[in-house]
């Protein structure tokens, strides 16, 4: 097969599975979309995990830095939902299907839910930090997937998210290195 061919039948591949009214055209192969979709549709889950952890502890925070860890887990949770949109529509964008349901979130999340009645203030920067982290990971993880499957566009929305997630993680690490600052 030629270049040309090669090309061409590049630009009319649609991901597998998909319903051919929601079979976006793409220039990817359907094996890319589909491992690009498969590393991402993970994500989309922990960041919806990660964003009702976030607003949680915003909700029912208690304690000497409230003022301060109200408004940070309240940004924080704001960034992690406009980061959902963007990922869901880049699956849409490249010829896949995202997440549809709670319960398909359920069966993705890698980041555990946090049902306590009550939880530190400490713990609660704690476990955000470790989340955020397990987030950073993930998002490099598929940064490389992108990346080996031609699709720079989706690595670079990532990279700017893996950017985000440090961010949460730096200030999240510096509130916990003060011996009190996280009561």
């Amino acid at each position: 097969m030629t270049t040309k061919e090669k090309s061409t039948q590049r630009h009319t591949t649609t991901a597998k599975s998909v319903p051919a009214q929601l079979a976006t055209v793409t220039d990817l192969t359907s094996e890319e979309v589909q491992a690009i979709t498969n590393g991402l549709n993970p994500l989309i889950a922990d960041a919806f995990a990660l964003y009702v952890k976030t607003k949680n502890f915003h909700w029912h925070l208690s304690g000497s830095h409230f003022r301060d860890y109200h408004l940070l887990f309240d940004k924080q949770a704001k960034d992690i939902f406009k980061s959902i949109d963007l990922m869901a529509e880049r699956v849409r964008r490249i010829g896949g299907t995202t997440i549809r349901s709670i319960g398909q979130i359920a069966q993705m999340q890698t980041i555990s839910d946090d049902n306590e009645d009550f939880v530190p203030a400490g713990t609660m920067v704690k476990r955000l930090m470790e989340d955020n982290t397990h987030m950073a990971q993930m998002l490099r993880a598929v940064v490389q997937i992108a990346d080996k499957n031609h699709d720079r566009a989706t690595a670079s929305i990532l990279e700017d998210l893996l950017d985000q997630a440090e961010r949460r993680k730096w200030f999240l690490f510096e509130i916990v290195q003060g011996k009190d600052n996280a009561n």
